[in-house]
Protein backbone atom coordinates (compact mmCIF):
# COMPACT_ATOMS: atom_id res chain seq x y z
CA UNK A 1 0.00 0.00 0.00
CA UNK A 2 1.51 3.45 -1.13
CA UNK A 3 1.03 7.19 0.49
CA UNK A 4 -0.80 8.24 -2.79
CA UNK A 5 -3.67 5.74 -2.14
CA UNK A 6 -4.78 7.70 0.45
CA UNK A 7 -3.49 11.23 -0.16
CA UNK A 8 -4.43 13.00 -3.19
CA UNK A 9 -2.75 16.40 -3.77
CA UNK A 10 -5.30 19.39 -4.91
CA UNK A 11 -3.84 23.46 -5.25
CA UNK A 12 -4.59 23.86 -1.75
CA UNK A 13 -6.19 20.60 -0.57
CA UNK A 14 -5.40 17.40 0.90
CA UNK A 15 -7.33 14.67 1.04
CA UNK A 16 -7.07 11.89 3.53
CA UNK A 17 -9.16 8.58 4.05
CA UNK A 18 -9.76 6.94 7.49
CA UNK A 19 -11.60 4.71 9.38
CA UNK A 20 -13.79 4.49 12.73
CA UNK A 21 -14.01 1.58 15.32
CA UNK A 22 -14.83 1.23 18.27
CA UNK A 23 -13.12 -0.92 20.64
CA UNK A 24 -13.61 -3.40 23.73
CA UNK A 25 -17.13 -4.15 22.14
CA UNK A 26 -18.56 -6.18 19.82
CA UNK A 27 -21.12 -3.62 19.13
CA UNK A 28 -20.91 -0.53 17.35
CA UNK A 29 -21.48 2.91 19.49
CA UNK A 30 -20.50 0.81 22.62
CA UNK A 31 -16.81 0.72 23.60
CA UNK A 32 -14.42 3.53 22.56
CA UNK A 33 -14.20 4.84 19.05
CA UNK A 34 -11.31 5.77 17.54
CA UNK A 35 -10.12 7.29 14.22
CA UNK A 36 -7.15 5.27 12.28
CA UNK A 37 -5.82 7.00 8.86
CA UNK A 38 -4.13 4.22 7.46
CA UNK A 39 -2.08 5.63 5.21
CA UNK A 40 -0.32 8.70 6.78
CA UNK A 41 3.06 8.84 5.41
CA UNK A 42 4.03 12.35 4.83
CA UNK A 43 1.66 14.10 6.92
CA UNK A 44 3.35 16.68 9.32
CA UNK A 45 3.06 16.08 13.00
CA UNK A 46 1.10 19.48 13.23
CA UNK A 47 -1.59 18.16 10.72
CA UNK A 48 -1.72 15.21 12.56
CA UNK A 49 -2.21 17.37 15.97
CA UNK A 50 -4.73 19.43 14.17
CA UNK A 51 -6.58 16.38 13.20
CA UNK A 52 -7.32 14.83 15.99
CA UNK A 53 -8.06 18.32 17.87
CA UNK A 54 -10.79 18.40 15.06
CA UNK A 55 -11.86 14.32 15.36
CA UNK A 56 -12.04 15.21 19.47
CA UNK A 57 -12.00 11.65 19.66
CA UNK A 58 -10.06 10.12 23.19
CA UNK A 59 -7.15 9.32 20.38
CA UNK A 60 -6.71 9.43 16.65
CA UNK A 61 -4.05 7.26 14.86
CA UNK A 62 -1.99 7.63 12.30
CA UNK A 63 0.00 4.65 10.56
CA UNK A 64 2.90 5.21 8.65
CA UNK A 65 5.78 2.63 7.29
CA UNK A 66 7.80 1.06 10.06
CA UNK A 67 11.40 2.54 10.80
CA UNK A 68 12.15 -0.59 12.58
CA UNK A 69 13.00 -3.84 11.27
CA UNK A 70 11.49 -5.52 13.88
CA UNK A 71 8.10 -3.67 13.15
CA UNK A 72 4.92 -4.23 10.85
CA UNK A 73 3.88 -0.56 10.76
CA UNK A 74 4.35 2.64 12.71
CA UNK A 75 1.55 3.78 14.75
CA UNK A 76 1.19 7.53 15.83
CA UNK A 77 -1.07 7.96 18.45
CA UNK A 78 -2.59 11.75 19.49
CA UNK A 79 -4.92 13.22 21.82
CA UNK A 80 -6.92 16.29 21.49
CA UNK A 81 -3.94 17.74 23.19
CA UNK A 82 -0.28 16.45 22.39
CA UNK A 83 1.14 13.28 20.78
CA UNK A 84 0.84 9.80 23.24
CA UNK A 85 3.74 7.44 23.55
CA UNK A 86 1.33 4.60 23.84
CA UNK A 87 -2.03 3.99 24.37
CA UNK A 88 -3.88 0.82 24.13
CA UNK A 89 -7.74 1.28 22.49
CA UNK A 90 -5.79 2.74 19.50
CA UNK A 91 -3.21 0.21 19.24
CA UNK A 92 -5.97 -2.73 19.32
CA UNK A 93 -7.97 -0.29 16.90
CA UNK A 94 -4.81 0.20 14.45
CA UNK A 95 -4.32 -3.51 14.32
CA UNK A 96 -7.63 -4.33 13.16
CA UNK A 97 -7.57 -1.43 10.64
CA UNK A 98 -4.25 -2.69 9.73
CA UNK A 99 -5.47 -6.40 9.09
CA UNK A 100 -8.45 -5.12 7.74
CA UNK A 101 -7.30 -3.12 5.13
CA UNK A 102 -4.29 -5.60 4.02
CA UNK A 103 -1.49 -3.62 4.96
CA UNK A 104 0.71 -6.30 6.51
CA UNK A 105 0.30 -9.10 4.24
CA UNK A 106 -2.17 -11.82 4.57
CA UNK A 107 -4.19 -11.97 7.72
CA UNK A 108 -1.32 -12.02 10.52
CA UNK A 109 -2.55 -12.96 13.90
CA UNK A 110 0.82 -11.44 15.35
CA UNK A 111 2.43 -8.28 14.39
CA UNK A 112 3.91 -5.85 16.26
CA UNK A 113 3.26 -2.25 16.49
CA UNK A 114 5.98 0.26 16.55
CA UNK A 115 4.88 3.31 18.97
CA UNK A 116 7.00 5.92 20.88
CA UNK A 117 7.26 3.89 23.39
CA UNK A 118 8.37 1.19 21.62
CA UNK A 119 7.60 -2.11 19.63
CA UNK A 120 3.68 -3.32 21.38
CA UNK A 121 3.29 -6.63 20.77
CA UNK A 122 -0.21 -7.74 19.20
CA UNK A 123 -2.01 -11.11 19.03
CA UNK A 124 -5.53 -12.04 17.49
CA UNK A 125 -7.40 -15.07 18.56
CA UNK A 126 -8.60 -17.21 15.94
CA UNK A 127 -12.31 -16.92 14.93
CA UNK A 128 -14.88 -14.56 13.86
CA UNK A 129 -14.78 -11.20 15.66
CA UNK A 130 -11.72 -12.09 17.75
CA UNK A 131 -9.88 -10.57 20.99
CA UNK A 132 -7.00 -8.76 20.12
CA UNK A 133 -4.39 -8.78 22.84
CA UNK A 134 -1.84 -6.55 23.58
CA UNK A 135 1.48 -6.88 25.54
CA UNK A 136 1.22 -4.42 27.89
CA UNK A 137 4.22 -2.15 28.75
CA UNK A 138 6.22 -2.55 32.02
CA UNK A 139 3.97 -0.90 35.14
CA UNK A 140 5.65 1.66 36.93
CA UNK A 141 4.26 2.24 40.44
CA UNK A 142 5.52 6.36 41.36
CA UNK A 143 4.27 7.62 44.27
CA UNK A 144 0.67 7.39 46.61
CA UNK A 145 -1.17 10.14 47.69
CA UNK A 146 -3.83 11.16 50.88
CA UNK A 147 -6.87 9.04 50.69
CA UNK A 148 -9.18 11.61 51.92
CA UNK A 149 -7.84 14.58 49.12
CA UNK A 150 -8.66 11.85 46.73
CA UNK A 151 -12.16 11.16 48.22
CA UNK A 152 -12.84 14.97 47.94
CA UNK A 153 -11.61 15.19 44.23
CA UNK A 154 -14.10 12.70 43.28
CA UNK A 155 -17.15 14.31 45.78
CA UNK A 156 -17.02 11.29 47.95
CA UNK A 157 -16.58 10.58 51.26
CA UNK A 158 -13.51 9.05 52.76
CA UNK A 159 -15.74 5.77 53.74
CA UNK A 160 -16.55 5.25 50.40
CA UNK A 161 -13.16 4.20 49.58
CA UNK A 162 -12.09 0.79 50.32
CA UNK A 163 -10.04 0.96 54.31
CA UNK A 164 -6.39 -0.02 53.92
CA UNK A 165 -6.35 0.21 49.97
CA UNK A 166 -3.96 3.66 49.79
CA UNK A 167 -4.55 5.23 46.64
CA UNK A 168 -1.46 5.40 44.38
CA UNK A 169 -0.04 6.77 40.81
CA UNK A 170 1.05 3.61 38.42
CA UNK A 171 1.67 3.57 34.45
CA UNK A 172 1.76 1.75 31.96
CA UNK A 173 2.86 4.97 28.94
CA UNK A 174 -0.40 7.13 30.80
CA UNK A 175 0.18 8.23 34.78
CA UNK A 176 -3.50 7.42 36.36
CA UNK A 177 -3.87 7.87 40.14
CA UNK A 178 -6.23 4.29 41.05
CA UNK A 179 -8.91 4.77 43.54
CA UNK A 180 -10.45 1.65 45.27
CA UNK A 181 -14.26 2.10 45.75
CA UNK A 182 -16.49 -0.27 48.01
CA UNK A 183 -18.84 -0.27 45.19
CA UNK A 184 -20.48 0.49 42.15
CA UNK A 185 -22.94 2.86 43.70
CA UNK A 186 -19.87 4.88 44.61
CA UNK A 187 -18.24 4.29 41.26
CA UNK A 188 -21.23 5.78 39.28
CA UNK A 189 -21.65 8.82 41.96
CA UNK A 190 -18.04 10.14 41.58
CA UNK A 191 -17.60 13.10 39.94
CA UNK A 192 -14.01 14.62 39.45
CA UNK A 193 -13.35 18.19 40.83
CA UNK A 194 -10.45 19.33 38.20
CA UNK A 195 -9.45 22.27 40.49
CA UNK A 196 -8.92 19.67 43.09
CA UNK A 197 -7.79 17.57 41.06
CA UNK A 198 -5.30 19.37 40.16
CA UNK A 199 -3.92 20.77 43.17
CA UNK A 200 -3.50 16.60 44.14
CA UNK A 201 -1.10 16.02 42.24
CA UNK A 202 0.67 19.63 41.36
CA UNK A 203 4.18 18.15 42.51
CA UNK A 204 3.70 16.23 39.47
CA UNK A 205 4.91 17.05 35.73
CA UNK A 206 3.34 16.42 32.98
CA UNK A 207 -0.84 15.39 32.88
CA UNK A 208 -2.23 12.71 35.26
CA UNK A 209 -5.89 10.81 35.16
CA UNK A 210 -7.67 9.29 38.00
CA UNK A 211 -8.59 6.09 37.67
CA UNK A 212 -11.54 4.56 40.10
CA UNK A 213 -12.35 0.98 40.13
CA UNK A 214 -14.49 -1.36 42.47
CA UNK A 215 -13.90 -5.32 42.50
CA UNK A 216 -16.95 -6.98 41.54
CA UNK A 217 -17.29 -10.59 40.08
CA UNK A 218 -15.02 -11.67 37.62
CA UNK A 219 -12.88 -8.66 37.42
CA UNK A 220 -13.53 -4.69 38.32
CA UNK A 221 -16.32 -1.94 37.44
CA UNK A 222 -14.22 0.76 36.81
CA UNK A 223 -14.27 5.02 35.30
CA UNK A 224 -11.32 6.93 33.84
CA UNK A 225 -11.22 10.91 34.32
CA UNK A 226 -8.51 12.40 32.13
CA UNK A 227 -9.88 16.06 31.72
CA UNK A 228 -5.37 17.09 31.10
CA UNK A 229 -5.71 14.80 28.22
CA UNK A 230 -8.19 16.44 26.38
CA UNK A 231 -11.11 14.35 27.80
CA UNK A 232 -13.74 14.32 30.39
CA UNK A 233 -14.22 11.00 30.52
CA UNK A 234 -12.78 8.01 29.11
CA UNK A 235 -14.60 4.90 28.03
CA UNK A 236 -12.78 2.00 27.81
CA UNK A 237 -8.87 2.90 28.71
CA UNK A 238 -6.32 0.27 27.41
CA UNK A 239 -3.08 1.72 28.89
CA UNK A 240 -4.78 1.80 32.19
CA UNK A 241 -5.84 -1.76 32.57
CA UNK A 242 -2.29 -3.69 32.88
CA UNK A 243 -1.91 -1.01 36.13
CA UNK A 244 -5.06 -1.48 37.52
CA UNK A 245 -4.50 -5.73 37.29
CA UNK A 246 -1.08 -4.88 38.57
CA UNK A 247 -2.41 -2.58 41.66
CA UNK A 248 -5.61 -5.35 42.39
CA UNK A 249 -3.03 -7.82 42.59
CA UNK A 250 -1.06 -6.37 45.10
CA UNK A 251 -3.60 -5.35 47.48
CA UNK A 252 -5.60 -9.04 47.23
CA UNK A 253 -8.51 -7.28 45.30
CA UNK A 254 -7.80 -10.22 42.10
CA UNK A 255 -6.50 -14.02 41.83
CA UNK A 256 -3.09 -13.67 40.56
CA UNK A 257 -2.25 -17.17 39.63
CA UNK A 258 -0.65 -18.07 36.36
CA UNK A 259 -3.25 -18.08 33.07
CA UNK A 260 -5.24 -15.78 35.50
CA UNK A 261 -8.27 -13.50 33.15
CA UNK A 262 -10.43 -10.74 34.23
CA UNK A 263 -12.82 -8.47 32.91
CA UNK A 264 -12.93 -4.39 33.80
CA UNK A 265 -16.11 -3.27 32.83
CA UNK A 266 -15.89 0.84 31.80
CA UNK A 267 -17.76 3.31 29.97
CA UNK A 268 -21.18 1.89 31.43
CA UNK A 269 -22.11 5.29 33.22
CA UNK A 270 -21.34 7.16 29.82
CA UNK A 271 -23.63 4.76 28.00
CA UNK A 272 -20.76 3.14 26.12
CA UNK A 273 -20.13 -0.08 27.46
CA UNK A 274 -16.59 -1.48 27.38
CA UNK A 275 -15.08 -4.83 28.38
CA UNK A 276 -11.71 -4.88 28.97
CA UNK A 277 -9.91 -8.44 28.72
CA UNK A 278 -6.77 -8.92 30.87
CA UNK A 279 -4.56 -12.21 30.44
CA UNK A 280 -2.06 -12.14 33.93
CA UNK A 281 0.90 -14.03 32.72
CA UNK A 282 3.03 -16.22 35.40
CA UNK A 283 3.39 -15.24 38.94
CA UNK A 284 1.95 -11.52 39.21
CA UNK A 285 2.52 -10.98 35.76
CA UNK A 286 5.44 -12.31 35.65
CA UNK A 287 5.53 -13.30 31.97
CA UNK A 288 3.63 -10.04 30.40
CA UNK A 289 -0.18 -8.77 31.22
CA UNK A 290 -1.88 -8.44 28.00
CA UNK A 291 -5.12 -6.84 28.08
CA UNK A 292 -7.69 -7.51 24.71
CA UNK A 293 -11.19 -6.21 23.52
CA UNK A 294 -12.96 -6.97 20.50
CA UNK A 295 -13.64 -4.34 17.73
CA UNK A 296 -16.64 -3.21 16.01
CA UNK A 297 -16.48 -1.41 12.58
CA UNK A 298 -18.70 1.51 12.30
CA UNK A 299 -17.27 4.23 9.37
CA UNK A 300 -15.21 4.74 6.02
CA UNK A 301 -14.55 8.48 5.26
CA UNK A 302 -12.44 11.22 3.62
CA UNK A 303 -11.39 14.22 5.15
CA UNK A 304 -10.81 16.94 3.06
CA UNK A 305 -8.65 19.88 4.59
CA UNK A 306 -6.11 22.73 3.35
CA UNK A 307 -2.78 22.88 3.15
CA UNK A 308 -1.67 25.17 5.54
CA UNK A 309 2.35 24.35 5.53
CA UNK A 310 4.38 22.14 3.98
CA UNK A 311 4.05 18.43 4.16
CA UNK A 312 6.92 16.84 5.92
Amino acid sequence: MRFSTYYERGVNKMQLDYRVVDVFTRTSLQGNPVAVFVDAEGISATIMQKIAKELNLSETVFVLPASREDCDVRARIFNPAFEMSFAGHPTIGAAYVVREAGIVAGEPREMVLEELAGPVQVRIDEGDNPIIWLKSPPVKSIRGYDPSSCSSALGLTEEELIPNVPCRLLTAGVPCIFVALRDKVAIDRAVLDPIRFAALHADQKGPVSMFVFAPVSGGAYSRMFAPELGITEDPATGSATSPLAVFMMEHGLVASNDGTRFISEQGTKLGRRSLLHVHIKGNNGSDGIYVGGQVAPVARATMTIDVLETVA
